[in-house]
């Protein structure tokens, strides 16, 4: 993975949140970006991206909170389960990893230490006493139905920058 700084576009979205300890993410999390698909197709709105998962608040030792979502071309209105957002514009570090999900979290190291070596900081604020992150995101370009092996899976690491 060789990390690149892009400038992205405002992103509408839709997700649901969570609030999950990091050893139950891959269980709890993944059954929601189907939700948000099921929600999109029962409105007839189309994604326009892949799934991603945006990560508010880390704290590994504790709980995470990250957002199960898609992109959509234009901003809709959400409800009390689907929320809708916009991820922000501005300049991203990314990095696209090729493998199976469980070689993220050393991937999203690797990325964090390019972007140190280069002096570079993100865009993270403390709320209440958590670091909060204004956009970092997994997009998950791989269709599983499409590709079962998940050694092939290609995912999108995007932070955004300070």
């Amino acid at each position: 993975m060789e990390p690149t700084i892009v400038d992205r576009p405002a992103q509408p979205y839709v997700s649901i949140t969570a609030r999950v300890p990091m050893a139950r993410l891959g269980e709890v999390v993944p059954p929601l970006n189907g939700e948000v698909f099921g929600w999109l197709a029962t409105r007839g709105i189309d994604p326009a991206g892949p799934a991603l998962w945006k990560y508010n608040v880390i704290d590994m030792a504790g709980e995470l909170e990250l957002e199960a979502g898609v992109a959509v071309a234009t901003p809709v209105d959400g409800d009390d389960r689907v929320k809708s957002g916009v991820l922000p514009a501005g300049r991203y570090v990314v990095g696209r990893y090729r493998g199976h999900p469980d070689g993220l979290e050393g991937a999203t190291g690797a990325l964090l230490a390019w972007a140190s070596e280069r002096g570079l900081s993100f865009d993270v604020s403390d709320a209440g006493g958590e670091e909060r992150w204004a956009a970092r995101l997994e997009e998950y370009l791989t269709d599983p139905d499409e590709e079962p092996d998940m050694d092939k899976w290609e995912t999108d690491l995007a932070f955004k920058l300070a």
